[in-house]
């Protein structure tokens, strides 16, 4: 399944709405707008979607968050399959998102994307049978100098090698703390020794 097509109609639940805090949240977004301009509070409102809704936005939640902004949902539906940091279909706990732009090719993404595929037995756009893991390829993620690196979920993991990534899933399968940033201790984007 797809994680940027929406999700099949089984999937879908039948309502959406923000909780009280969530609601607390997306009204002071829309706060920082001027009268007309609420719709710009867009992006914001669909984070808090997809954090809310186990890191997806179902097709309900782009018709609440559509109707809160006063917006024809076909727009909010125009932004959340522009942007790739939005799934519109379920993602495993930890989403690794490959960067496969030129500057991580060049320091050995291929490496670490046939890791990740035989280490947890998936391709490409799909979540392991336990639903720990999706696994997807994207565009750029600005690390550039610490190439190669992932981001999964909110954090990224840089200066990645097949074993550090290898170490960084298992961390992650048994629940173990995991260290973020460069995984040669790199400083920032310092130059490589």
């Amino acid at each position: 399944m797809s994680r940027r097509r929406p999700a099949p109609k089984e999937l879908q639940p039948e309502s959406f709405a923000f909780t009280e805090d969530n609601l607390k949240q997306a009204l002071s977004h829309i706060a920082k707008y001027p009268e007309g301009r609420q719709a710009s509070a867009v992006l914001a409102l669909l984070d808090l979607a997809q954090r809310q809704h186990n890191n997806w936005v179902p097709m309900t939640a782009v018709d609440y968050v559509a109707n809160l902004l006063k917006m024809p949902a076909i727009r909010v539906f125009e932004v959340v399959t522009f942007y790739t940091m939005f799934n519109l279909a379920p993602v495993g706990k930890y989403h690794i998102q490959l960067c496969g732009t030129t500057p991580c090719w060049l320091r050995g993404a291929e490496k670490i994307k046939e890791t990740c595929k035989k280490k947890l037995k998936i391709n490409l756009g799909e979540t392991t049978d336990d639903g720990k893991f999706t696994l997807s390829e994207v565009e750029c993620l600005g690390a550039c100098a610490n190439a190669p690196m992932v981001q999964i979920n909110d954090d990224f993991f840089e200066d990645l090698t097949e074993e550090s990534m290898i170490k960084l899933i298992d961390d992650l399968s048994n629940n173990k703390k995991t260290k973020l940033g460069s995984q040669t201790g790199r400083v920032s984007s310092e130059p490589y020794m």
